[in-house]
């Protein structure tokens, strides 16, 4: 069986990293499955998927790594072409990447005790994020 959902989150962008795993979590529970994996894909090119621990100090962290390895005060050639001013965010989303594949076992996802399910959003503004759930299993 495929399910296929989508949730709806507001971001406020500048690197705002929100712990989505209760949504998917919901989402997993409401399509039956028992067994299998989902796939989590946000739609855009200014955003992406990853698990971290969503803990202050290491959402911190994160940003400050983001800044070291692409930073936002670096001239970037779509800027230049669509004036927008967040040729960084789509370097960055496109090197965290927009989607991840997870296992789960009994109805559960399969994630370490301090392991949360984030969407990042790297772009320059706030922004209303559409991220699909994709359930394969039985």
């Amino acid at each position: 069986m495929i399910v296929t959902r989508r949730i709806q989150v507001n971001t406020r962008g500048e690197c705002d990293i929100q712990d989505i795993t209760p949504q998917v979590a919901q989402q997993l529970r409401d399509s039956g499955a028992r067994d299998g994996t989902v796939t989590v894909f946000v739609a855009g090119s200014t955003a992406g998927i990853t698990t971290i621990e969503h803990e202050p100090g290491l959402v911190a962290d994160f940003r400050r790594a983001w800044e070291r390895l692409v930073p936002r005060d670096e001239r970037y050639e779509h800027d230049g072409r669509w004036g927008d001013g967040n040729g960084f965010s789509h370097v960055r989303a496109s090197l965290l990447g927009a989607s991840l594949v997870l296992p789960f076992e009994g109805g559960r996802l399969c994630l370490g005790t301090w392991q949360q399910i984030v969407l990042v959003d790297f772009d320059n503004r706030p922004r209303r994020r559409e991220i699909v759930v994709q359930v394969a299993g039985e």
